[in-house]
């Protein structure tokens, strides 16, 4: 059992209950209670929020209960085209997980009701959300190292409203829940009234049903989970084995995958129109948040393009023959020498190795008796995607010695038991 607990505090009524019980709970339990208050900055009163809640709860410390305060005003502000609920909710949350830590707690408890939980559920369903996002709140998640419970996400209401006049608490009203701008003060006080007034029980059922697309969802990221344990590796997935799957698996999967390899929410509409073009292309790409999805040989990809350069970069002298890595910022990557067995090139070819860009004409050899082809033959017949292609060539005077994506040229290859090097070209 923790020796303190958080409670997120912003003064109003739910939250305000919830601190209340939290603290007479714990007093009896020998815990200490800290009420987290977040002063976002967006409306004149929230001063005086902070100012009354910092009293309260100094006086419930005086009458024997348990509570610390603590309080943190938000900086800064929405980024150009981000709304201020999502701002405002994402900076809260981040304010409220280093209060909790500062303060030695790793459970933080949130004041929201079933009501909410019946709102939350709506506004998802009116976003297009599938299953994860019907599921509306979780009563409990683990999140950047502390527990996040909702105690009260299947209490009505009613029953917060009649804590509160038992034992003659007072709290703060924002008046920003009347500002119909923001989506769910439209669906408070428009929609709503008007539900209950046609159907009385849907709150306890949108609630029901938030339940169970909570379980939906769980054995949906358990299927994609498993069908993609199978067909992704170092971050690629394997697109020839994820036509194989039974249609219905194929979107979760493909979803599945792009949450683990962009660090950012995926567009529904882009997991759509993957799920439909994929089978019918063979190299394409597509935009996605923060980069892009490169397909090519059956293989999906994600990846976050250098930005393009306007000249080419100079050619550039260089001692090679030394394992390492060499940085080369205007090429956007670096070169890597590595000592191997077979398969490299003597550390001759590259004690005055020159790195330049590709002017075209070039030839590479793959096979000791091979014949020499252009690049751009190679390049085709090795099936090396474009994006592939970029960083410099290695040539030692005229001879060209390593080609990205192709390799060392078989003119250069060291004899058996030679010392020998590879190289390796890796982008930014």
């Amino acid at each position: 059992m923790p020796a303190a607990v958080a409670v997120a505090a912003s003064g109003g009524r739910d939250s305000t209950a919830l601190l209340h019980a939290t603290a007479r709970a714990a007093r009896d339990l020998g815990l200490e209670v800290h009420a987290l208050h977040v002063h976002h900055g967006l409306v004149a009163s929230a001063d005086i929020w902070l100012a009354q809640l910092r009293a309260q709860c100094a006086r419930w410390a005086r009458a024997g209960l348990p509570i610390h305060f603590h309080a943190t005003r938000l900086e800064g502000a929405p980024a150009r085209g981000e709304s201020v609920e999502a701002w405002a909710r994402r900076e809260r949350y981040a304010a409220l997980a280093g209060m909790a830590k500062a303060a030695g707690c790793d459970v933080v408890l949130l004041a929201q009701h079933r009501r909410d939980q019946a709102e939350t559920l709506l506004l998802q369903a009116l976003r297009g959300g599938g299953a994860e996002a019907l599921a509306a709140m979780p009563r409990r998640a683990e999140r950047d190292g502390l527990v996040w419970a909702r105690p009260w996400l299947e209490r009505p209401r009613e029953d917060i409203e009649a804590y509160l006049r038992r034992h003659r608490l007072r709290w703060v009203d924002d008046e920003s829940n009347d500002d119909e701008a923001f989506a769910r003060n439209r669906l408070r006080r428009q929609v709503w009234p008007a539900l209950l007034a046609a159907f009385p029980d849907a709150e306890q059922q949108l609630a029901a049903s938030a339940r169970r697309a909570a379980e939906a969802a769980t054995a949906l990221q358990s299927l994609a989970e498993a069908g993609l344990a199978a067909l992704a590796d170092d971050g690629v997935l394997d697109v020839a084995g994820w036509s194989q799957l039974p249609r219905p698996q194929q979107a979760p999967v493909l979803r599945r995958w792009l949450q683990t390899v962009i660090a950012q929410p995926v567009p529904e509409s882009l997991v759509r129109r993957l799920a439909d073009e994929l089978p019918t292309v063979g190299h394409a790409r597509w935009p996605a948040p923060g980069g892009e999805l490169r397909l090519h040989d059956a293989r999906l990809s994600y990846a976050v393009p250098q930005a393009a350069a306007t000249l080419a970069p100079e050619p550039l002298a260089l001692d090679l023959s030394s394992p390492g890595v060499v940085e080369l910022p205007a090429w956007g990557g670096a070169l890597e020498v590595q000592a191997v067995g077979e398969g490299g090139v003597s550390p001759s070819w590259l004690r005055a190795a020159e790195l330049r860009p590709r002017r075209g004409g070039e030839s590479f050899q793959v096979a000791p008796r091979a014949t020499p082809r252009a690049l751009k033959k190679q390049y085709q017949a090795r099936r090396v995607a474009a994006w592939d292609r970029a960083g410099p060539l290695v040539f030692s005077g005229e001879q060209l010695v390593f080609v990205p994506g192709l390799g060392i040229d078989a003119r250069c290859r060291a004899a058996a038991g030679e010392a020998q090097l590879a190289l390796a070209w890796r982008p930014a």
